[in-house]
């Protein structure tokens, strides 16, 4: 009995930080895009510094109206944002974020299982495409598969360097054998890892199949509402997990400069810090680069980020020989 409400607390703490974490990422973006870019709105509304700014816009979504296109596949347009947002919960079961039991469900190949999950959200985007009985919204859809396709290698190139490095593919293994000088070594694999992350969140600058210079708003542009607001909501869940995960395999997870009991900070303090630190970078990337083309962005993935991460697979496997 003790061990069903051990795992049903931490489903709800999981719970939790999906409904929290993301709309703390999401007035971050507010804020921070707003002293860059001096946009007045998210400074003014509710008054002090704008603090409302995350309200408003969830009463806009709303308030409008749920619009479903006459010919579209009802059933699919409608599961659409679901397959989209539910795979990210799924993620966090996963992700450790502390020491001695610090995840909801430990598994043996836990960065197999969250690259995998992570994977089936390109359905969401295909779906809503499909479904959509637009041609443009379908084109849209085609172009976010296409991108996410050609990122998917690096990232997965990635993770496996640090697989190889400690020895496992536990999550929670890869943290306990993390070190401060694999910050060195593992530093182009993390780039990678991090880079293709954006992209298969359609991020900017990597946001070319949803902008709206490009067709409309891509797969999404007959959703309404909230429906819309999930999609929208789905990227900043995939934000918090890409920091997470980043957070995990390539930063040392709960482990503090030097020494966490030195420090006196609990491991799901670090945790925590990290992953705000790389979501503040992912903020910072949307305000600061202007949107790549599609020539780009495939040319990035195949002929840059595909070469680095076989480079870094490589150095990791005479490295781990050399060290045995």
């Amino acid at each position: 009995m003790t061990d069903v409400l051990e795992v049903a607390l931490r489903l709800v703490l999981i719970l939790v930080a999906f409904l929290t974490l993301p709309l703390l990422v999401g007035q971050a973006e507010h804020k921070a895009m707003a002293h860059m870019q001096s946009r007045l709105g998210p400074m003014y509304a509710g008054g002090f510094h704008g603090w409302a700014q995350l309200v408003a816009d969830g009463v806009k979504f709303a308030q409008k109206e749920d619009l479903v296109p006459a010919a579209a596949d009802r059933t699919v347009f409608k599961l659409a944002p679901a397959v989209g947002l539910i795979p990210y919960l799924v993620v966090l079961v996963a992700i450790p974020v502390a020491p001695g039991g610090g995840v909801a469900q430990e598994l043996d190949a836990g960065i197999f299982f969250v690259i995998a999950v992570m994977g089936v959200g390109v359905l969401g985007s295909l779906m809503a495409g499909w479904a959509s009985a637009n041609k443009y919204s379908l084109l849209g859809g085609l172009r976010s598969a296409a991108q996410l396709m050609a990122y998917e290698l690096p990232f997965l190139l990635a993770a496996a360097s640090v697989a190889m490095a400690a020895g496992t593919l536990s999550l929670s293994g890869i943290v306990e054998a993390w070190e401060p000088w694999w910050l060195l070594w593992q530093l182009p694999g993390g780039v990678v890892f991090f880079i293709a992350g954006l992209a298969e969140l359609q991020r900017p600058p990597f946001d070319m199949p949803v902008a709206d210079s490009e067709i409309i708003f891509g797969a999404y542009t007959e959703y309404t509402g909230l429906r819309f607001a999930l999609f929208l909501l789905a990227e900043y869940v995939g934000i918090v997990v890409l920091a997470a995960l980043t957070t995990v395999l390539f930063l040392g997870g709960w482990k503090g400069p030097f020494d966490t009991a030195l420090w006196g900070a609990p491991g799901v303090v670090w945790t925590l810090l990290k992953v705000f630190a790389l979501s503040f970078v992912v903020i910072w990337l949307r305000v600061s680069y202007p949107r790549l083309r599609e020539d780009q962005l495939q040319r990035l993935a195949w002929q840059g980020l595909v070469p680095v991460a076989l480079a870094q697979l490589a150095l990791t496997g005479v490295v781990a020989v050399a060290i045995s």
